[in-house]
């Protein structure tokens, strides 16, 4: 009997290791946004060139591969206001009808996938998984300018840098578990913030002395989230 199972553990082990590493189902969603691979096309764009303006027309939806991508607008005294980063995996124009409402730059050297609109909008029509996918998508962005609403009308200063960086920590691979990286500047933040780049260079400055967060290449690590959650919330830095 022993001899019997001796001889049945390599294969039992043998098996559990290919259950551990057989990749995990796909969604019909995602296998949905597949279906859109063969009408896309890719393209790299420079580091702080225009994808496309304000007013013009929204004939093309894109995916981001890789790099960072902000969208900005000015407001009435012709200042830089920035309304979001996108960062690998999310979509960009799929929410504009007829022309773009804000302009998208690059942060950084950034790859995206091309689709024509007319391409994206019959799929969706034909494919219920592909319009749910997009609907999903398109409500998250939903959610993060409502968040972002909230945070520019009642938040400190310093709730507003804390809460920045800890979306940006959930939105990392891992859950932002190590570094987390930051390819925006300190004046973009600032503009997103609605803050002085003075203001974020001073929070910043402040957490990573209380080691709250430490800077590390290309971005930072959260040393203490519970401590980065808090931060601002009694006094205005």
């Amino acid at each position: 009997m022993q001899t019997r199972t001796a001889e049945m553990l390599p294969r039992l082990a043998a098996h559990d290791r290919v259950v551990a590493t057989a990749p995990a189902p796909r969604t019909p969603q995602q296998e949905a946004l597949d279906m859109l691979e063969q009408f896309g096309s890719r393209r790299t764009i420079r580091r702080g060139q225009e994808i496309y303006a304000a007013g013009d027309p929204a004939d093309y939806c894109y995916r981001i591969v890789s790099g960072s991508v902000r969208t900005l607008g000015l407001d009435e005294e012709g200042r830089r206001q920035i309304a979001e980063f996108l960062l690998p995996g999310d979509l960009l124009g799929f929410d504009s009808l007829g022309v773009h409402h804000l302009s998208a730059e690059a942060v950084t050297e950034t790859v995206v996938i091309c689709y024509p609109r007319r391409v994206v909008d019959s799929l969706a029509e034909q494919n219920g998984a592909l319009a749910l996918r997009l609907r999903d998508l398109a409500m998250q962005q939903l959610r993060r300018a409502h968040e972002k609403m909230f945070l520019l009308g009642r938040k400190s200063a310093g709730e507003r840098i804390a809460s920045f960086l800890l979306e940006m920590a959930a939105r990392a691979p891992g859950n932002g578990r190590g570094s987390v990286r930051l390819p925006m500047t300190r004046g973009d933040i600032a503009d997103h913030l609605g803050l002085t780049i003075e203001t974020v260079s001073r929070n910043m400055a402040q957490l990573c002395r209380e080691g709250t967060i430490a800077t590390v290449k290309s971005g930072i690590e959260i040393r203490d989230r519970e401590a980065l959650a808090g931060y601002g919330a009694d006094t205005h830095h």
